[in-house]
């Protein structure tokens, strides 16, 4: 007879002092972390292990869209969990139909499927426009095209459809069947449409780049996209995984934009944490039958519950309006620095509560290092790649906490200064 194994305590438990070589020997080394452990958050901030206190300006990347412990969502969670967490999409649950009528009500889509994350929604995205192909279209080999410095996520597919190299290289051989274009050049989409012969079904695109640099669409390429997808009878998918749920000051990326796509992809900010994410499509396209995409923990109650507390509360505590206004507060705040440091701050650009300080291509740091010496300050921030710091509060930041954050920054960008001169 064999033995039951021995259960053994985590050295790393809330109770016990954290351990970093014991995290770092059990957990994979995909993510290059920075050296602090946090513990706990309140809105705006959190503190870390040591009882440091930060203010949050990554908020789980785009994600904690209320900040953290709200006091709405904590119940909500507590209250699902009280009742029924999760039953599997074999059975109707109220909470799913609830934020698929919200989402839908709110937006230019007609249905909603519901998944985990940002990149399943995408993968979802993805499966649509290939059966629209087929049966729509009559394409055997569909071609999606979508931009050069995007990000759409980290599965097989999403990290093709990614429009940059450095995510792909370790995992090829890749799914065939997606091409690229520059950003806000219409004249290469319409090369690449006649390149491809009538095989392209759709073009996958975000409305502001996130992760490619914080690079906001242009108006006017955007609405020739949308002419040219009338035209030939292709699907505009936007991808609002990051742009969305409020963070550019309007609910959805694309309202800056002028345009009605044919599907939109949402998670992050939509759970407000929780992880949860939707594939929403109008009914023109919405080509999937029972048994065509699915996936377990999609639309489960308790994420439903929470997205929709989230959704309800950006209206209802008018959380828009502090988006914009906190939102020209930052963009105030970044030109000012790059007035005062032009070596080593070139612009800000962005959205809302979606902003990037972008450094010049010859200065002496990159950004890991900004956001290295404003962890220091107390202040946490993102890069978004090599030359660009993100900065993505939660959308409740407060007056004071931007003019907080925006002292700690200058400190840090200051000692850069003095220590690069």
């Amino acid at each position: 007879m064999v033995a039951a194994p021995e259960v053994v305590t985590a050295a790393f438990l809330p109770a016990e002092e954290f351990d970093r070589a014991d995290f770092d020997r059990y957990v994979m080394g995909t993510y290059a972390r920075f050296p602090i452990a946090l513990e706990r958050g309140e809105g705006c901030r959190v503190w870390d292990t040591e009882g440091k206190s930060y203010l949050d300006f990554v908020a789980g990347i785009a994600t904690c869209t209320l900040g953290h412990s709200h006091p709405l969502v904590a119940a909500a969670v507590q209250a699902q969990m009280q009742t029924l967490q999760h039953v599997s999409n074999l059975y109707y649950t109220r909470w799913q139909g609830a934020l698929a009528q919200w989402l839908v009500e709110n937006s230019a889509a007609d249905r909603a499927f519901f998944c985990n994350s940002g990149a399943e929604a995408n993968e979802g995205a993805i499966k649509l426009a290939r059966k629209y192909a087929h049966k729509v279209l009559n394409i055997a080999e569909p071609v999606i095209l979508s931009a050069h410095s995007s990000f759409h996520g980290r599965t097989l597919a999403t990290v093709t459809a990614t429009g940059q190299p450095k995510y792909q290289k370790p995992f090829t051989p890749l799914p065939t069947g997606f091409d690229y274009i520059p950003y806000n050049d219409l004249p290469a989409l319409q090369a690449a449409l006649a390149k491809h012969q009538g095989k392209v079904c759709a073009v996958l695109i975000e409305p502001l780049q996130g992760e490619g640099g914080v690079r906001p669409g242009d108006r006017e390429y955007f609405q020739g996209l949308r002419a040219l997808c009338d035209e030939h009878r292709l699907l505009l998918m936007v991808d609002e995984v990051q742009a969305g749920m409020g963070r550019s000051g309007k609910l959805w990326g694309y309202e800056n934009l002028g345009i009605v796509p044919d599907v939109i992809t949402t998670a992050k900010g939509l759970g407000g944490g929780f992880p949860i994410g939707a594939m929403l499509c109008r009914e023109s396209c919405n080509v999937f039958d029972p048994g065509d995409h699915a996936s377990t923990f999609g639309g489960n109650p308790l994420a439903c519950r929470v997205g929709l507390t989230v959704c309800e509360t950006l209206v209802q505590e008018n959380v828009l309006a502090n988006v914009r206004d906190r939102g020209e507060q930052l963009q105030a705040g970044l030109q000012s620095l790059v007035a005062r440091y032009p070596h080593l701050c070139a612009a800000e650009r962005g959205w809302g509560l979606l902003r990037g300080l972008v450094l010049p291509e010859n200065s002496p740091m990159q950004a890991r290092d900004v956001v290295a010496a404003a962890i220091a300050e107390g202040l946490l921030l993102v890069p978004a790649g090599t030359q660009v710091v993100r900065f993505v509060p939660p959308l409740i930041v407060t007056a004071a906490e931007m003019a907080e954050a925006l002292a700690a920054l200058e400190r840090a960008i200051g000692k850069l200064a003095a220590s690069h001169s």
